[in-house]
Formats: C-alpha cells, structure tokens, sequence
C-alpha cells in the first residue's frame, strides 16, 4: 500500500504526537514568507486538532537560508533567532488564509519583518 505524508501525519496525530509544518511548502528565496498552500486543510480534515501557530524569525541571512547562495557557503555564523507562538485554533477556526493571516501578524511588528 502507498503511504503519503499526510497518512504519516495522521497517523502520528492519532498516537499523540505533536506535528510540526511549514505551510508554504518550500523555501524562501528571498526572505519572505510565501502563500501557505492547502495542505493544512487536508490534515485538519483528516485528523481535527487544535493548530498553534508559530513562525520563526531571524533564520534569513544565516547558514540555513537561501541568502547568500553561491555566495559565502556558510552564511552568518550566529543569529538571533526567535519563535513566536500564536493563540491556539480549534480545527473549526482552521484554514490556510486563517493560519497565514496569525503567522503574518506578529512579523509586521518585527523590525525586518523577514524570516
């Protein structure tokens, strides 16, 4: 039988585990969040539970973002990095705009603004 990512998700969600994504389904190249994409409605359809929003702020420009590729193989070595969680959404309260628009708010208000 094939087995998807989102049978792994449901599966870990109906054990207990604590699933984490990122909604816009690749990654950024050139520091700024992208449209989140459907998926998320998929899961919640599948496996209703609560969702936390969160972003991670600060990653732009390091070793681990797209910033300087080709560029300087390591980018900067240390960064400040932050993680800002949102109020929690009962499944009902879930989509990919919903979930986009909680992410986004707390990045307005950072001084770069870029993740």
């Amino acid at each position: 039988m094939f087995t998807t990512q989102f049978d792994k998700i449901a599966e870990a969600l109906a054990e207990g585990e604590l699933v984490c994504i990122f909604p816009e389904g690749k990654l950024t190249r050139d520091g700024e969040l992208w449209p989140f994409r459907r998926g998320i409605e998929r899961i919640i359809a599948t496996s209703p539970v609560p969702v936390l929003p969160m972003s991670l702020n600060g990653l732009w420009g390091s070793r681990f973002s797209r910033q300087a590729e080709g560029k300087k193989p390591l980018g900067k070595l240390w960064s400040r990095i932050t993680l800002r969680v949102g109020t929690p959404l009962v499944p009902s309260e879930v989509s990919a705009e919903r979930v986009e628009r909680e992410v986004r708010a707390p990045l307005s208000h950072s001084p770069s603004g870029q993740t």
